[in-house]
């Protein structure tokens, strides 16, 4: 992989977790992944606009766009709930565990087989993940619930995945990110919404937890983390080794988690994370 490519990636593997931890971080997560998906768009809109991208060329391709949304919309919602519930550190490695999803999609509805290193790999991607929740004198399942929205969130992020490598076959980058967010920023809207309805406006001591970075920060961010991987699919990068290089942010998501949430067990977390993404660079490899 030309080392131009091995940096794009690189990263974006820094960029993607930083938004995340921002989001966390925000009083009203659903305001701010609002926020995120509307400055994402704009900024992926005016960037085509820029370049002279022929957005005319989604017409050709709203089947696959769906899926592209729909996967989206699937992470979105499930990335919001899991990060409302649980900690950064715990559950977005099990999130980011989308090479999983990948495999086992591809065995059960595309009758494809693997290589028993591949289960060598799944084995350690889900010891890692179990070793990420455990607690000692508790449960495994203690919260099966922040466990069941995080494998969702990692479900959709498979989908999308699946559906971006084929459409940057034939759309560009700015295209795609402003047909696939943009389709979902009145859902959110609507969401937000309704949640301010039933739950009346946000108090004096919430208000004042909301600063520029919070609404602002987290859609640029995500704008360049996403557009350095379709960048590097339209350049022709294998998608197993840019499935591969991304795993570098699983551990970089707990260090920060450490760092600005102040999360607890990170030594222990941090290893973890590092098992569950040497199973995931197996099977990106071998898959």
């Amino acid at each position: 992989m030309p080392l131009e490519i091995v940096l794009m990636v690189l990263v974006s593997s820094v960029l993607h977790p930083a938004w995340n931890v921002i989001l966390k971080a925000n009083p009203d997560p659903y305001l701010g992944f609002l926020a995120l998906m509307t400055l994402l768009t704009l900024c992926a809109f005016a960037h085509g606009l820029y370049a002279g991208v022929d957005f005319a060329a989604l017409l050709d391709v709203l089947p696959l766009m769906a899926v592209s949304a729909g996967g989206l919309l699937l992470y979105g919602l499930c990335l919001i709930a899991t990060l409302q519930r649980g900690d950064v550190s715990a559950y977005y490695p099990i999130i980011r565990a989308s090479p999983v999803f990948i495999v086992v999609f591809s065995v059960l509805f595309l009758s494809e087989s693997y290589p028993l290193v591949v289960l060598l790999g799944i084995a350690l991607a889900v010891a890692g993940g179990f070793l990420l929740l455990y607690k000692r004198g508790t449960n495994f399942l203690e919260d099966p619930g922040t466990l069941g929205l995080a494998l969702l969130a990692m479900s959709g992020t498979g989908i999308y995945s699946l559906a971006d490598a084929r459409l940057m076959e034939t759309l560009s980058a700015q295209a795609q990110m402003t047909a696939a967010n943009g389709i979902l920023v009145p859902v959110y809207a609507f969401l937000w919404w309704r949640r301010q309805r039933a739950a009346g406006p946000l108090q004096p001591a919430q208000l004042r937890g909301f600063t520029p970075t919070h609404l602002l920060v987290p859609g640029v961010l995500a704008y360049l983390s996403y557009y350095l991987i379709l960048l590097a699919y339209e350049r022709g990068a294998d998608v197993a080794s840019v499935t591969t290089l991304r795993q570098a942010s699983i551990p970089i998501s707990v260090a920060l988690a450490g760092l600005f949430l102040r999360e607890g067990a990170i030594a222990r977390r941090f290893c973890a994370a590092g098992l569950l993404a040497l199973g995931l660079v197996i099977i990106a490899l071998t898959g």
